[in-house]
């Protein structure tokens, strides 16, 4: 996690725009504006915009600052900026949640239109994640509209949103992986040659995806591309553009069944009398942690994830089941739930530090921590599924947080059982005294109990650097 100190710390990230940039300062986010951007910045609060997007919950609040909190003398001007709890990226969204935020950027690329400006970059990265709404975070991104000027974000906006959502909605789910090996956006030579025949006669999809990677090849191998004038396109042009693109993205559809795991929250291996043990205990646990950021790991539908956030707890709920994290995404939308994030997240392969100097995207354990590790029913994935020493298991563990809440399923159990059916069992270890024993070099157990009816053991550890 980020040290805070007293001297301005500039975000690794923000390095791209020249009109200015993100930093912190003593637990404080700013965002400095240059001079040249000045005329851009006054128009985009006079106009009336930014006030409409700010009331409609589209674009996150700034307040001007002092001029003294400038991080350096290039400052025209100094902003603090609303700060999110937690920085999540479009490789770990869900589908839906990927969905919204497409379709908040051409909302707020209409309001922009409306309002005599446009959007000059259409990154998925310039939208975060207030538990299940999107918000815009870049107000540096509108800039006046010069009549005839075409829409310069239309192939960023197809490369990071709707190259991405026709792949998993219109060949796999999981072609959604690729935003992380391409954080500037899916190549849309690529999109085209990965999706479906069939996908070239879907009118959206052939002109904006098909054609628009013909066009781009056929400029990349013009030498004279570069010094072509750029083609004019009409207010009314560009709004039916704008609306072409948002029906397509609007019939992009997945439905989030058939997998294992997508079905576990309503099948699960515990009998009533058992369920209402472990509900009992978890939020006896979760209780006595006094949490208030909780890590539900595993949380597949996020049963208690829901159980955390009642108790008063804002959670990050993460799974590596596209199918169960878009189900738990779908719920908390439709009661616009603001205190959980669900994300895509295989804890055995977590996000990585990715982008320029490994620092422009940071890994999952560098963004945050945890009060409260929850880890329900999730030991013997990693532990028997994904062959994880258990004291490798402990050490990650004690990385996300202070205080953890952990399931222990054992071998007698039919879930390990059948884990175990096809494979030789090389776990010796693999008990509740060896969990016990292993997570002992980085905890201090405080509690432990059975569930009733069950084989299962509920345990609360306290990270052995805190106070007893």
């Amino acid at each position: 996690m980020p040290v805070e100190t007293d001297e301005p710390l500039r975000d690794p990230a923000s390095f791209r725009d020249p009109t200015g940039f993100v930093y912190s300062r003593e637990g404080r986010l700013f965002r400095q504006v240059h001079e040249g951007h000045a005329s851009d910045w006054e128009y985009f609060h006079q106009s009336g915009l930014y006030r409409r997007l700010v009331k409609q919950g589209w674009l996150a609040a700034h307040e001007d600052a002092a001029r003294e909190l400038a991080y350096d003398d290039r400052a025209w001007r100094v902003l603090e900026v609303e700060k999110f709890d937690f920085v999540s990226y479009p490789y770990e969204w869900t589908f839906g949640q990927l969905k919204a935020a497409a379709l908040l950027t051409l909302d707020i690329q209409t309001a922009a239109i409306e309002a005599g400006m446009t959007l000059k970059d259409a990154s998925a990265y310039n939208v975060l994640f207030d538990g299940s709404r999107p918000v815009f975070i870049d107000g540096l991104s509108f800039e006046r509209r010069r009549e005839f000027d075409p829409w310069i974000a239309y192939r960023q906006f197809c490369e990071h949103f709707l190259a991405p959502l026709a792949l998993m909605s219109q060949r796999d789910i999981r072609t959604g992986l690729l935003l992380r090996e391409f954080i500037d956006g899916v190549p849309l030579d690529l999109a085209a040659g990965l999706l479906p025949a069939s996908s070239r006669l879907r009118l959206g999809l052939g002109a904006h995806l098909h054609l628009h990677a013909r066009a781009k090849r056929g400029h990349e191998a013009d030498g004279k591309a570069k010094s072509a004038a750029p083609p004019r396109l009409s207010r009314s042009r560009l709004e039916v553009l704008i609306e072409s693109l948002r029906s397509t993205v609007e019939r992009l559809r997945w439905e989030p069944r058939g997998t294992e795991w997508s079905d576990y929250g309503e099948l699960t291996s515990y009998s009533d009398r058992a369920a209402a043990a472990k509900n009992r205990l978890v939020e006896r646990f979760l209780t006595s942690t006094h949490g208030k950021w909780v890590w539900d790991l595993g949380a597949n539908t996020g049963t208690f994830s829901s159980l955390a956030a009642q108790l008063g707890s804002k959670v990050v709920a993460l799974d590596g089941d596209p199918a169960a994290a878009e189900q738990h995404y779908r719920r908390l939308r439709e009661s616009d739930t603001r205190n959980i994030l669900p994300l895509v997240i295989d804890l055995t392969n977590p996000s990585p530090a990715l982008g320029w100097a490994h620092r422009e995207r940071r890994s999952l354990v560098e963004r945050a921590n945890a009060d409260t590790v929850l880890a329900l029913a999730i030991v013997h994935h990693l532990a028997i599924g994904g062959n994880v020493p258990l004291i490798q298991l402990s050490a990650f563990l004690a990385e996300l947080g202070p205080q953890l809440v952990i399931e222990f399923v054992p071998k007698s159990d039919a879930r390990v059982d059948t884990m175990l059916a096809n494979r030789r069992d090389v776990f010796p270890d693999y008990s509740l005294d060896g969990l016990i024993s292993a997570f002992g070099a980085h905890w201090r157990l405080v509690e432990r109990e059975g569930i009733e009816d069950s084989e299962r053991t509920l345990l609360r550890f306290t990270r052995s650097d805190q106070p007893a």
